[in-house]
C-alpha cells in the first residue's frame, strides 16, 4: 500500500494559492482513477482505490501545513506502511519555476515548513517527494504572503501542466520507477 499525500492548508480561503498545490494534485489523482476523499481520519480528509494496480491512500492533512507531520505520521502507523518505499509527499517549492516539478527519494527540507515539521514526526528524510514549482517571491515580498497568495491566469495555466505531470509521475513512483521518473521529469522546461 502507498500512502500519498499533498499537502495544503484546509481553509476555503486558502484553495487556489501557491501552498496548496499539494491538494491540487491530490484532486486531480482523485478524480483521475475515480478514489473519492471524502474520509475523515488521521487528521485528514483521505480516499482509498487503486492507480496502475497498486493500492493507494490519497491523503490531504487537515492540520494546516506547518503541523502536516501529526497527520501523515498517524497514517504511516495506523497503516504500518515504511516511509522509505510506501510514501509520496506532493507540496510545493518556491525555488522552482512555475510548474516545474522535481522528484527526489530523500532530502531536507529547503526551508519548507510543512516538510520540516513530516521529517521531524517521522525521524527520517528519506521518503518520496514531488515538489511543484510556484516561481520564486519577488524581493520585498514576505514569504508568507507569498505562497498563500494566487496564481495569475498565465501561471494558472503552467500549473495545470505541471499538476497533470506530477500525477504522471506520481503513477510511475507507485510502480516502482521512480529513477525513470525522475530521469523523464527532473529537467528545466523548455520556454
Amino acid at each position: 500500500m502507498f500512502i500519498i499525500a499533498g499537502l495544503g492548508n484546509p481553509d476555503r480561503q486558502y484553495q487556489g494559492t501557491r501552498h496548496n498545490v499539494g491538494f491540487d494534485v491530490i484532486d486531480l489523482l482523485s478524480e483521475k482513477y475515480n478514489i473519492a476523499v471524502d474520509t475523515k481520519k488521521h487528521r485528514a480528509y483521505i480516499g482509498k482505490g487503486v492507480i496502475e494496480g497498486h493500492k493507494v491512500i490519497l491523503a490531504k492533512p487537515q492540520t494546516y501545513m506547518n503541523l502536516s507531520g501529526e497527520s501523515i505520521r498517524s497514517l504511516v502507523d495506523f497503516y504500518k506502511i515504511d516511509p522509505e518505499n510506501e510514501l509520496l509527499v506532493i507540496y510545493d517549492d518556491v525555488s522552482l519555476d512555475v510548474g516545474q516539478i522535481r522528484i527526489r527519494k530523500k532530502g531536507s527540507a529547503g526551508g519548507h515548513n510543512g516538510m520540516k515539521n513530516i521529517i521531524a514526526h517521522l525521524g527520517t528524510d528519506v521518503f518520496a517527494r514531488i515538489k511543484i514549482g510556484v516561481g520564486e517571491k519577488p524581493r520585498g515580498y514576505d514569504l508568507a504572503d507569498y505562497v498563500l497568495g494566487k496564481f495569475s491566469k498565465g501561471e494558472r495555466e503552467l500549473m495545470e501542466e505541471g499538476y497533470v505531470e506530477a500525477s504522471e509521475a506520481t503513477a510511475g513512483i507507485i510502480c516502482g520507477e521512480i529513477d525513470k521518473a525522475m530521469n523523464e521529469h527532473n529537467k528545466k522546461k523548455k520556454e
